[in-house]
């Protein structure tokens, strides 16, 4: 019943909602909630053919906080009070995103290497980030000229993807913690790759029931972690 609720629910289910649904208390469905996040957990996806690549940073707006509970020099990408997460899209719509601790020009590099294959096109925008990228056929878009298509480069499809993220974080769980942000994205994932709608709901259920194997999580593990 949980692995069905999380599956099916496109922009995630609440601990809250979740204990209403199954009758127990909230504690446990968080718990069963983090337990089947990590089995949605892949590392080994390789893209293929045009890869979109982009950033976005998780977490509350300045802007919505009391003026006693604001800080200073955080508006838009600050990591001081948000969490960095990188995700690369495939135009066939697979996907591989994940929190980086530091967003800089070798990280990105490492991602790229390790989840694609040597005959990619790399799709990004003018961030200083992408602009030492070795290895790849690359095309930028120039979002600060007002650029967002210039024929086949652009990036909405990753784009896509962080409204979607956004959307559960703002309007069902309200705050990620930083040392959990990394399951939740594992989560959002897991529904546009395994979990896609595309497929029969059965066989989405099945995809998470193999990723248990190997990814115990105890509840003392999950709180110290």
């Amino acid at each position: 019943m949980v692995r069905y609720l999380i599956v099916t629910a496109r922009k995630g289910i609440s601990s809250y909602q979740l204990a209403k649904e199954l009758g127990i208390t909230q504690k446990s469905s968080w718990f069963m909630g983090h337990r089947i996040r990590k089995a949605c957990k892949n590392n080994d996806a390789i893209l293929s053919g045009i890869i979109e690549m982009d950033e976005t940073y998780i977490g509350g707006k300045e802007k919505n906080k009391h003026q006693h509970k604001k800080t200073q020099g955080t508006q838009g990408r600050s990591t001081k009070t948000k969490t960095p997460v990188v995700g690369m899209r495939s135009r066939d719509g697979m996907l591989v995103a994940a929190k980086m601790d530091k967003v800089n020009s070798v990280n990105i590099q490492t991602m790229i290497d390790n989840h694609t294959d040597t005959n990619v096109t790399l799709c990004t925008d003018e961030a200083t980030i992408y602009k030492g990228i070795e290895g790849y056929k690359q095309l930028m878009v120039n979002h600060s000229a007002g650029e967002y298509v210039n024929g086949i480069v652009h990036t909405n499809g990753i784009e896509s993807v962080w409204a979607l993220l956004k959307r559960g974080y703002h309007g069902v769980f309200h705050h990620f913690s930083d040392k959990h942000i990394g399951r939740y994205v594992d989560e959002f994932v897991f529904r546009l790759n395994d979990g896609n709608v595309k497929r029969s709901t059965l066989d989405r259920i099945d995809s998470i029931m193999s990723g248990f194997s190997g990814n115990r999580l105890s509840y003392k593990m999950l709180v110290l972690m």
